[in-house]
């Protein structure tokens, strides 16, 4: 091999180096780690909601990954209903479904903040023949993501166990038990067995308590972890 063909080869080779490192030092390293700093793990949230007064709500104990679609399709799938938008017409028809034992599947729930906004999106699932009792669970979309780049979704699980009278403001409101866990397994499970979970992993929410109290006065107790599930992509 001649020294003017082993030069030129050398410096193709020379070359190539400059622009694979160009590549991953200015390209692949960075989006790298915008990646890395959008998922979830590496993020601290405040597992609160509040009411729109600022007075402390109900913990963040669930989250889901996956898009909006899958997180409709997931609940709707599992017999959940979307709860509706609060409006005249259907805070009146709630209240209806209370007095009158009506059925109303797809009742509104309150407004409650997270990081400053209201949710997203609610769902709930009745017990009995109206709005008064029901699981139910809001969630906000968050700037995170999972380990698969979709959106990282942050809830809150409760049951309403009855309507009464806000303890602390007097204003009339769902009731919620005191067992926030089982409520939250009890979503999960829910999920998982109409095969809507691929996988479920703990992550830190408000920290464990005995003496909890939502924003409406109603006493709870939790071990202070958040549940979140990765969703099935949908093609």
């Amino acid at each position: 091999m001649g020294q003017r063909s082993l030069r030129r080869r050398v410096a193709i080779w020379v070359a190539a180096l400059l622009t694979a490192y160009l590549a991953l030092a200015y390209f692949a390293a960075p989006e790298f780690w915008t990646f890395r700093d959008r998922g979830f793990r590496n993020q601290r949230f405040e597992m609160v909601t509040h009411t729109p007064q600022g007075i402390p709500g109900d913990p963040i104990n669930v989250g889901l990954v996956g898009t909006r679609k899958e997180v409709v399709h997931a609940f709707a799938v599992a017999g959940w209903d979307t709860a509706d938008a609060v409006t005249l017409k259907t805070a009146i028809d709630i209240g209806e479904s209370v007095l009158f034992s009506r059925p109303y599947p797809d009742a509104p729930v309150s407004r409650l903040l997270f990081e400053g906004r209201a949710q997203d999106l609610a769902f709930e699932k009745p017990v009995g023949g109206s709005a008064d009792r029901r699981h139910h669970v809001r969630f906000w979309q968050t700037g995170a993501t999972g380990d698969d780049g979709r959106p990282l979704w942050l809830g809150s699980a409760s049951f309403d166990r009855g309507v009464g009278l806000s303890h602390d403001t007097g204003a009339i409101t769902h009731h919620i038990g005191p067992d926030i866990d089982a409520e939250r397994d009890f979503l999960m499970h829910d999920l998982d067995a109409a095969g809507e979970l691929v996988s479920t992993s703990a992550m830190a929410g408000i920290g464990a308590t005995t003496t909890g109290r939502n924003g409406g006065g109603d006493p709870y107790f939790t071990d202070g972890k958040a549940m979140v599930g990765v969703l099935p992509q949908l093609p």
